[in-house]
């Protein structure tokens, strides 16, 4: 009985865990790995183990750094069923479609110019045809059924208040009359978030797997964002310019449109036009209503006032290509909510061309940012941008919002683990190095946890926590 560290190890994406049970495997996670173009060439690795030889995959959330190498594992003969909450599954049918989707075009785009050198073609990591396959292995479950998914193994969800849908993942495991919980976090959203539900507490384990994304910093509050967004509105509308804002397609841009929504008013956003521009975050966005009943109270009660369609009176929503390449018109009075959340594709990179340059541009940044991304590099202030071969300088003004994140900052990783009893070993991933160095320290202050930094390939024997097998 033991686990694997493949992903997400000393890193924020890519996550991967391999658990074994006697001669069962299952996976925590099966993510993409996000960031510069070598770190991402790693996806079309092959597996470090048998994909043939998995079980089952248990799916903490929809986002690709957790889901998007799952058709991929498919395609490289994983058979066995996709385990997560429900509303997961809906938003992956959409999420892993667009990944494809851009698997493809990537591979498109490289081979035309390897067509031109005389060189062999080269595959996507996974086609379209390859995501709608993989989908079918996908099982649905609710928040807190327990569920036994193999001889040794029982699975339940709770909610992590992450994005829609997304889980804490509790997993009884046996073997030869030896028993032992796990627990694994997920992503854990902020506390007190709107739309989503607080992260559950979870009162035993005999190991923690916890993110540590934010484990070096505190958001600020919601009242302090709330005022940083109201200056920034008024600074770009005094100006004249546009607001562009990257973001991810499921969680932030729901987020965003709701604090639109409750502040219209007050953040004068009627002398706006607002566009969200990204087909993805407009589907997933139509997924969010079809699960109001995993909403928050306040949430629920706005969203059964308003379809996102009449969320704000001014919102247009920009489908085609032809919808999104209009806006490169517009000089001011535009608020751009587009993807991706990193800058790393998507129609943000073909506003920020027409825009980056601009000193009455206002860019905010409303999430986390891979090292090695354009978003990146956008808030480690960058002069200088590269796009599609040419350099374009940033004279646009850089905004960085923290307290929009959908991951809980260190006070609230501390609140969270701090209610298991008897406070179990503790294994650290998805965070830089930094990340992880700050908030175990803070633990081991606090707490006295014993704690470990897993290292890719490093197995623990889970019948002796804390012992590398």
């Amino acid at each position: 009985m033991h686990i694997e560290f493949h992903g997400a190890a000393g890193e924020v994406t890519g996550s991967c865990h391999l658990i074994e049970v006697g001669k069962h495997r299952i996976l925590l996670d099966c993510g993409m790995i996000q960031g510069g173009r070598e770190a991402e060439a790693r996806n079309a690795l092959p597996f470090a183990f048998d994909p043939g030889a998995i079980d089952a995959v248990v799916l903490s959330h929809a986002h690709i750094d957790h889901s998007g190498r799952i058709p991929f594992l498919v395609k490289s003969g994983f058979t066995g069923p996709v385990y997560t909450q429900k509303a997961s599954r809906d938003l992956c049918r959409i999420m892993l479609r667009d990944s494809a989707f851009l698997n493809e075009k990537d591979a498109e785009w490289e081979n035309r110019k390897r067509e031109r050198k005389a060189l062999q073609p080269v595959e996507p990591l996974y086609t379209v045809a390859d995501a709608r396959v993989a989908m079918r292995q996908f099982k649905g479950i609710d928040y807190g059924v327990k569920k036994k998914i193999l001889p040794g193994i029982t699975l339940r969800l709770a909610d992590a208040g992450h994005i829609l849908g997304s889980a804490i993942v509790e997993l009884w495991l046996e073997e030869n009359g030896v028993q032992r919980k796990l627990v694994f976090s997920g992503d854990l959203g902020a506390r007190d978030r709107p739309i989503l539900r607080d992260p559950a507490y979870i009162e035993s384990a005999d190991l923690v797997l916890m993110e540590s994304t934010y484990g070096d910093r505190l958001h600020r509050s919601r009242e302090e964002t709330r005022n940083e967004v109201i200056g920034i509105v008024r600074q770009a509308e005094t100006a004249r310019g546009n607001i562009l804002i990257p973001a991810f397609a499921v969680g932030r841009t729901q987020h965003i449109l709701y604090e639109f929504a409750k502040h219209y008013h007050d953040w004068s956003l009627d002398r706006w036009q607002v566009f969200l521009d990204s087909p993805m975050a407009i589907e997933a966005t139509e997924v969010y209503t079809r699960h109001t009943g995993l909403y928050d109270a306040e949430s629920a009660e706005l969203w059964r006032k308003n379809s996102h369609q009449t969320l704000l009176p001014n919102l247009h929503l920009c489908r085609t290509a032809n919808q999104s390449m209009s806006l490169n018109r517009i000089r001011s009075g535009a608020i751009i909510i587009a993807g991706s959340g990193m800058c790393t594709g998507g129609r943000i990179k073909h506003h920020l061309k027409h825009n980056v340059w601009r000193s009455d541009c206002h860019i905010v940044i409303t999430g986390y940012q891979a090292g090695g991304t354009l978003g990146r590099k956008l808030v480690d202030g960058a002069t200088q941008i590269g796009l599609w071969g040419e350099k374009i300088a940033v004279k646009a003004h850089v905004h960085t919002i923290g307290g929009l994140s959908a991951h809980a900052d260190q006070a609230g990783l501390l609140d969270w683990y701090g209610h298991f009893d008897r406070q179990p070993p503790l294994a650290l991933v998805h965070g830089e190095p930094d990340s992880m160095d700050a908030l175990a320290e803070c633990i081991r202050d606090k707490l006295g946890t014993r704690i470990i930094r897993p290292r890719p390939g490093e197995r623990i024997d889970l019948q002796h926590p804390l012992k590398s097998a």
